[in-house]
C-alpha cells in the first residue's frame, strides 16, 4: 500500500549570519515523513533538530534545497493549519485559565464561541484534563501543564504536531506516563508527529521512525523504521527487539561524530 508523504526535505540546508560569521545548521538533508508516522529526532545538543522542526513550521528559512509541508510551502501550510507546535515550555499565559488558554488560537482564528466551547471541552477530554478548565497554570504540575500545551496545539484539529522536547524538563516518572498517554493520544487523533527528544529510550519507544542526525552541521546519519507493534506497553523497554534498536540509534550517534 502507498502511503502519502506530508513533509518532504530535500537536499536541505540552513546556515545562520552571526556577528562572528556564518553557522551552518543543517546540511544536505533528505527526508520524508508519512501520514500517520510519528517521528522522532534524536541527536547532540546544536544538531539542528530544533532548527529542522522549525522550518517544518515556517518559523525558520532554508538557505538552500526544498521543503513541502501537504505538498505546499511551510508558509503556506502555516496559513493553512497545517500543524500545531508544543514548545520545550508550556509557554500558558498565567492570568488566563487553562480553558482560556486552550481557546486562545480559536479565538484569534475566528471559531464561534459555541465552537470554541465544544472543541476546548473535547481537547480537554483527551489530555486527561477535563476537570481543570477552571484552573490557572499554576495551580498545576508540570506534567499538567505540557498536557494542557498539548490540548492547545490540538484545538484547531491541524493534521501534524510537532514537539519540541516538551518532556525535556520533567522528572523520569512524570515523563514516562506522559510517554504512555501521548501514544494513545497518537493512536486516538492519527496525527502525524514530529519529536524532538535526547532520550535514546524515549525515541525508541514512541517512535515509527527515528531519524538520528550528527553534530553541527545538522546531517542524518541514520534513519530507523521501528519494527515494534504501535501499541507499547513501557516493559517493552526490556525486551530483546527494543535494546536493538536502542544500540543501532547509539551507533548512530557515534558515527556522526566521525563526519568531518
Amino acid at each position: 500500500m502507498t502511503r502519502t508523504p506530508v513533509i518532504t526535505a530535500s537536499g536541505l540546508d540552513l546556515t545562520f549570519e552571526t556577528n562572528d560569521g556564518p553557522v551552518q545548521a543543517l546540511r544536505d538533508v533528505n527526508l520524508e515523513i508519512e501520514k500517520g508516522d510519528f517521528v522522532s529526532f534524536i541527536g547532540p545538543s546544536g544538531c539542528g533538530k530544533t532548527t529542522f522542526l522549525r522550518t517544518i513550521a515556517a518559523l525558520e528559512t532554508p538557505t538552500g534545497g526544498e521543503i513541502t509541508v501537504n505538498g505546499m510551502h511551510p508558509e503556506e501550510a502555516r496559513k493553512a493549519r497545517a500543524y500545531g507546535y508544543v514548545f520545550q515550555a508550556a509557554g500558558l499565559y498565567p492570568w488566563r485559565t487553562i480553558a482560556g488558554n486552550i481557546r486562545l488560537p480559536l479565538e484569534i482564528m475566528g471559531f464561534s464561541k459555541a465552537e470554541q466551547t465544544r472543541r476546548v471541552a473535547e481537547v480537554l477530554e483527551l489530555v486527561d484534563l477535563e476537570t481543570f478548565g477552571r484552573k490557572f497554570p499554576w495551580q498545576l504540575s508540570g506534567g499538567m501543564q505540557q498536557r494542557a500545551s498539548i490540548a492547545r496545539s490540538l484545538s484547531f484539529d491541524a493534521d501534524i504536531l510537532l514537539m519540541d522536547e516538551p518532556f525535556g524538563a520533567l522528572d523520569e516518572i512524570v515523563r514516562d506516563h506522559l510517554n504512555e498517554e501521548l501514544l494513545k493520544l497518537w493512536a486516538r487523533t492519527g496525527k502525524t508527529i514530529g519529536f524532538v527528544t535526547h532520550s535514546i529510550p524515549e525515541a525508541v519507544y514512541l517512535s515509527t521512525k527515528i531519524v538520528v542526525m550528527s553534530p553541527r552541521p545538522g546531517r542524518i546519519t541514520d534513519v530507523i523504521e521501528s519494527p515494534l507493534p504501535r501499541e507499547r506497553p513501557l516493559d517493552i523497554r526490556d525486551s530483546p527487539e527494543f535494546l536493538e534498536i536502542a544500540h543501532r540509534v547509539r551507533e548512530g550517534l557515534r558515527a556522526g561524530h566521525a563526519y568531518d
